[in-house]
């Protein structure tokens, strides 16, 4: 994948589409105004679109339909051309103001800052924070791209920085006014002269170091990849993808992607081991949860973040218990990991990352990613948050949201009747399902903090407990 375009805009903002409507929308049924115009404002901005008024707008079709394919192909959604509803919703999802197409009426070239010592300072400050958290935050976000390039990066509180960082509101002098709460919550500069480099923070936003609010730490990481030059990455695990979502300091690391991007720019790090694999997260924090579990033979596998832990159920080595980075397990695969399972008859491991999933065996991956609506999932649904195969029933449960699915493996298409919701149906199991897997002794659903056993031909839970006992803790 190429991270680093032909073209280089000067501006990039980190915003929040208005999610007012969500219905599914048929094809085949007349487009609602409002969608159309959510599309085109995209497109225009996002992809170069130019419709005529008058008699000439007849003719903006194709042109219309020419955006929207090269706007699904990089989201990697199926490239029909029309206002699919899994169309609209990436458009509705929140994003960064960068346009994802090549546009040369900024900059012909790719830039980045001639010296590898860059200074930076934060000229204003928020009263949401403390001096001392809002430099913590941009220090941590520098540090992530010093850790992988030769950049070094200077705090200055006198003379002109290459980088100013500072919070305003509205019009702030800079021809890209904020727009109050919610909406675009910031933007950034490519290198240059002047206000190259520079990011502005909307004053009107709630910052914060994670929790309430917007983590500072989470849109300084990727606007200052704009302030060093970098563009949009078309991995949804890295920091420059164009879709904004918070990650806890845990999750929010460089992708690979990302790594090879700023050193496509700047090169290595000088007498520097790069070291692009996060820290392990805390699994003994009482508020520990999952993100995916699975069986492999005689092995649990957890995931959370990039990190997987693998347990044995072999009575002998049951408190045996192996950890690493994901890539170290499943060679291929760099993205945090939804859902997971597997169908021991056939020795495969299902796993999931958004829209996304791979088949493992002995492994290995066996050829290229699926998309998860080939299991026959409605448009609304975007990623799946667990899922368990049921070999007596050959029959496999998605979670995703508050319902659940079930899925014929012999017919390879989801029984009818379904969704429903996990509370109807599931009596003491919490309304969202994290992971879950399968082993002698029944089923286990992991919600939260929570662990819960739970016996599916009497349909009640038997057993609760704290889910990182699972790790041992």
């Amino acid at each position: 994948m190429e991270l680093l375009r032909n073209w280089t805009p000067i501006l990039g903002a980190l915003m929040f589409v208005g999610m007012s409507w969500t219905r599914p929308v048929d094809e085949d049924q007349k487009m609602r105004t409002e969608d159309v115009e959510l599309a085109e404002g995209y497109l225009r901005r996002f992809y170069s679109l130019e419709i005529k008024g008058g008699a000439r707008r007849a003719r903006s079709t194709s042109v219309m339909e020419e955006k929207i394919r090269k706007m699904q192909n990089f989201f990697g959604l199926g490239e029909t051309g029309h206002l699919d509803s899994q169309t609209l919703d990436v458009m509705r999802e929140p994003r960064c103001g960068v346009p994802d197409v090549d546009n040369f009426s900024f900059y012909p070239y790719k830039p980045k800052w001639k010296n590898t010592t860059i200074t930076y300072t934060v000229a204003k400050y928020t009263p949401d924070m403390s001096r001392g958290e809002v430099q913590k935050s941009i220090r941590l976000a520098l540090k992530m791209w010093s850790d992988v390039a030769p950049l070094k990066f200077i705090e200055i509180n006198h003379g002109k920085a290459d980088i100013v960082l500072s919070f305003a509101s509205r019009a702030h002098g800079d021809f890209f006014p904020f727009d109050g709460p919610g909406g675009v919550l910031a933007h950034a500069f490519q290198p240059a002269e002047g206000m190259g480099g520079d990011v502005h923070f909307d004053e009107d936003e709630k910052w914060s170091t994670g929790g309430q609010g917007y983590s500072l730490f989470a849109v300084a990481a990727h606007e200052l990849g704009h302030s060093l030059g970098l563009t949009h990455s078309t991995d949804p695990s890295a920091v420059m993808y164009p879709t904004y979502r918070h990650h806890g300091s845990s999750q929010y690391n460089l992708s690979s992607d990302d790594v090879q991007g700023i050193q496509t720019l700047y090169g290595k790090p000088n007498n520097k081991k790069v070291e692009i694999q996060p820290t392990a997260p805390k699994k003994c924090d009482p508020m520990f949860s999952f993100d995916a579990a699975a069986m492999i033979q005689n092995e649990i596998i957890f995931f959370k973040s990039r990190h997987v832990w693998m347990r044995t159920t072999k009575s002998s080595y049951w408190n045996q218990l192996r950890e690493g980075h994901i890539s170290s397990y499943f060679p291929g695969i760099d993205s945090p990991v939804d859902a997971a399972y597997d169908i021991p008859a056939q020795g495969m491991l299902f796993i999931f990352t958004g829209q996304k999933y791979w088949v493992i065996q002995e492994l290995k991956i066996r050829g290229r990613a699926g998309s998860i609506y080939e299991y026959g999932f409605p448009s609304s649904v975007r990623q799946v948050d667990a899922v368990v195969h049921v070999a007596e029933y050959e029959k496999t449960i998605f979670f995703a949201g508050q319902f659940y699915y079930r899925y014929d493996e012999q017919k390879r298409q989801m029984d009818s009747g379904f969704p429903r919701r996990i509370q109807t149906d599931w009596t003491g199991i919490p309304r969202r399902v994290d992971a879950a897997f399968k082993m002698i002794g029944g089923l286990f659903l992991l919600s939260g903090s929570r662990s819960y056993q739970y016996d599916f031909r009497q349909k009640r839970v038997v057993k609760i407990i704290a889910g990182n006992t699972w790790l041992g803790c």
